[in-house]
């Protein structure tokens, strides 16, 4: 599967009621594949995936599967905290038609290097789909070492890894490897930039939910070696960025939608919306944004 492009983590709309809303995520949608982005994850963090239950997650699914199948790369977030499971939420996104999987190691149980390897090669053995792995520590509580990785992408069905543990020096060793068949992905949203000079031509960004077409149009500045115009764009989203990335991501990504004129509603418990002062100078700093794009 080729996986260039901007590819978005879409965020799951909430009514007021706090139940999934399929109209709101179908508008959304809507407007991504407007604004050009390439592909769209269903279910990942972004998405919240961890506050869905199975019936929930399946709707989901489905809702994206039918509105985007055919105009946008789908990818399926597959965690787990099994392998077990994460095997099931692949087959049942083989069903649905999504065409790879994303997957970080399974959060809390502290897999060994050698039981990461395990875990991706029993779910690659067992799903049509290709996996790009998830590196982020931050969530997930372990790192895919740099051998890891080595090792995992020999195998065919594992074909990228998203790499979102925010430490550029060991991007560049990834991408300086140049493993064959295998690619890396900006998984870093503040550093994509950096990742763009250096080659990559896939960013799997949560800030699309935000800035579409912005982002889009940077990773074509980059195709087309035009450095000043992406460091333009970089420098444009950058203060709206850092803020979603210092704190309150998910809640900030969806007050982000409302620049599109689509109300995705609040995160859902375990996480709390952020107050009415946090969530005010968020919206200040969107006012601020002025896009280099020209009507």
């Amino acid at each position: 599967m080729d996986i260039s492009g901007l590819i978005v983590p879409v965020v799951t709309p909430f009514d007021t009621h706090n139940q999934i809303d399929l109209g709101a995520l179908e508008q959304l949608l809507e407007h991504f594949i407007a604004e050009g982005v390439q592909g769209v994850v269903a279910c990942g963090t972004t998405g919240e995936y961890y506050a869905l239950n199975d019936s929930e997650r399946l709707l989901v699914l489905s809702k994206i599967a039918e509105i985007a199948k055919g105009r946008m790369k789908l990818v399926a977030g597959v965690n787990d905290l099994s392998t077990r499971g994460a095997i099931a939420k692949a087959k049942q996104a083989a069903e649905l038609g999504y065409e790879a999987l994303m997957m970080a190691p399974p959060a809390y149980s502290l897999p060994s290097q050698e039981e990461i390897v395990a875990h991706y090669i029993e779910v690659a053995e067992n799903s049509p789909l290709p996996i790009i792995m998830y590196n982020f520590p931050a969530r997930a509580g372990v790192t895919i070492e740099l051998e890891t990785v080595a090792q995992l992408s020999r195998h065919p069905k594992i074909i990228a890894i998203k790499e979102s543990s925010g430490d550029f020096s060991r991007a560049l060793a990834l991408i300086q490897a140049d493993l064959p068949n295998f690619e890396i992905v900006c998984g870093c949203d503040d550093q994509a930039a950096e990742f763009l000079f250096w080659g990559v031509d896939s960013w799997i960004s949560g800030t699309a939910n935000v800035f579409p077409k912005e982002q889009v149009a940077m990773l074509a500045a980059a195709q087309q070696q035009n450095w000043k115009l992406v460091k333009t764009h970089m420098n444009a989203m950058y203060p709206s960025i850092r803020s979603m990335e210092s704190e309150a991501y998910n809640s900030k990504a969806k007050i982000g939608c409302e620049r599109h004129g689509i109300a995705v509603g609040e995160v859902r418990q375990p996480l709390r919306p952020i107050s009415s002062e946090k969530a005010q100078e968020f919206r200040q700093l969107l006012a601020q944004f002025t896009s280099p794009i020209k009507a």
